[in-house]
């Protein structure tokens, strides 16, 4: 214990002479020469200085400019919403949802799997129109050959060419949001707004969606009803019928390629 006292005495000690002896550190004579080496600067690294300032817009073009900057950033923030809602993302999740369930599955496969499959099913499944988009919208920005909002017009006509397909000849929800704006009944499809168009299309989904989750639950639910009914027989009431059930329809499940049909299908209902 002393030893450990004594020692930190020492660097206490020390630590209290470092300023003393800073301070009578003679400064180099700089008119002198050789009496001092300037070190070089410090090598570039290839790091940009990036320099943020504030400041009032000097004209209307800048002002112009900070509003479309804005603009592409709240676009950006939502472009998760837009792939949900525009594209075959929302028809595609809610039906693989609707299999699991079916299946009685409950933790396989994870909802994560399930929403990586939707994904790369949508990207297969629009990538015509994002070809599209990317030739006559983003090359020809990049480029500077249009502006902004002609940028922004003709990646809007693929995505609307999109959901005009899956709408199809059933326009009710066309008509329902369109009534409920107070709008004129349009002559063609290109009259109809694009914020009448989503939600209509929308709506149209998860109409699809549904439609399809009940066909898919339709056989299973046959399976259920069996083995139910042969558990009742038999009196074991307090078994569960999921249980025994589940291994049956994994087994068809498995017979009839299920994942080969089921996407197949969900690829031929898109138009």
């Amino acid at each position: 214990m002393k030893k450990v006292l004594a020692f930190s005495g020492i660097l206490l000690l020390f630590a209290s002479l470092l300023p003393l002896g800073a301070q009578t550190l003679p400064f180099p004579d700089m008119s002198t020469p050789g009496t001092m080496s300037i070190p070089d600067p410090l090598p570039n690294t290839g790091v940009p200085f990036i320099d943020l300032t504030i400041r009032n817009p000097d004209s209307g073009q800048e002002v112009a400019f900070s509003l479309q900057l804005l603009l592409l950033l709240t676009v950006l923030s939502l472009a998760p919403s837009i792939i949900i809602l525009m594209t075959s993302f929302l028809r595609i999740s809610i039906v693989l949802d609707f299999i699991k369930r079916a299946l009685s599955l409950q933790q396989v496969p994870p909802n994560q799997v399930l929403l990586g499959i939707s994904f790369f099913l949508t990207l297969f499944i629009m990538w015509p129109t994002f070809q599209t988009i990317y030739e006559n919208s983003f090359r020809p920005l990049a480029a500077g050959e249009l502006s902004v909002e002609g940028a922004y017009r003709e990646a809007e006509a693929p995505l609307r060419i999109f959901m005009y397909r899956q709408i199809g000849n059933n326009t009710r929800n066309i008509r329902l949001f369109m009534d409920m704006r107070g709008l004129a009944r349009p002559n063609t499809l290109a009259d109809v707004p694009t914020y009448v168009l989503i939600p209509a299309f929308i709506l149209n989904e998860l109409t699809v969606a549904f439609k399809i989750g009940i066909l898919l639950f339709i056989p299973f639910i046959v399976i259920d009803m069996v083995v139910a009914s042969a558990l009742m027989s038999m009196g074991m009431i307090m078994l569960p019928p999921v249980m025994i059930s589940m291994p049956f329809k994994l087994i068809l499940f498995i017979l009839v390629d299920g994942w080969g049909l089921l996407t197949e299908q969900i690829i031929r209902s898109f138009a």
